[in-house]
């Protein structure tokens, strides 16, 4: 187990990124942030609704690790809490790291089950030119490294805030690596 912090929180009720930053979000099971554009049971990417709009929505809440936002910076990119579509950014934890169904308990009340990796779009380069493509990576086998944090789904609801605690627990039995979801 392992601790980390929530750095900030931010809804929209449209689609796209460049969510601002909220000074609280409800979760509601099943269903993610009340109040943004991927909130609900079935899923909400637009493309995928084109396809079947019948799906389970995976991507109910995403997080991004503020330690990307610093190294996004470093490399001259303008970014902050939000910019990227994040619901949460966290400090702390290795969220790329992390294996399908692992949980994250967010402060008192809020339980996050981590489905898969979010893939870099397109309206990320529409932000700033080329943020996409720093947002994507190579590990030493040449294979794609999909930096732009995770997806998951509300276990148990309630609010999340800025400072508030992220406890990580791994499923027992065999880890299965993330995959873009």
């Amino acid at each position: 187990m392992t601790s980390s912090s929530v750095v900030a929180v931010s809804r929209k009720a449209t689609h796209g990124p460049d969510k601002p930053n909220c000074a609280v979000i409800r979760m509601v099971a099943g269903c993610g942030v009340e109040g943004d554009a991927h909130f609900g049971a079935t899923v909400k990417h637009r493309s995928r609704v084109a396809r079947d709009p019948t799906q389970p929505n995976l991507r109910q809440v995403h997080l991004i690790h503020a330690e990307l936002h610093d190294e996004l910076l470093e490399r001259g990119f303008q970014v902050r809490p939000g910019l990227m579509g994040e619901n949460i950014t966290t400090r702390g934890v290795d969220l790329l790291g992390l294996c399908r169904g692992a949980m994250l308990r967010i402060g008192p009340e809020v339980v996050v089950q981590i489905t898969g990796l979010r893939n870099p779009c397109y309206q990320l380069d529409e932000l700033q030119p080329g943020l996409m493509a720093a947002c994507l990576g190579r590990d030493s086998e040449g294979n794609p490294v999909r930096k732009a944090g995770v997806m998951g789904v509300i276990i148990t609801g309630g609010q999340v805030a800025a400072g508030d605690a992220i406890l990580v627990e791994l499923p027992a039995g065999p880890q299965e690596v993330l995959k873009p979801v």
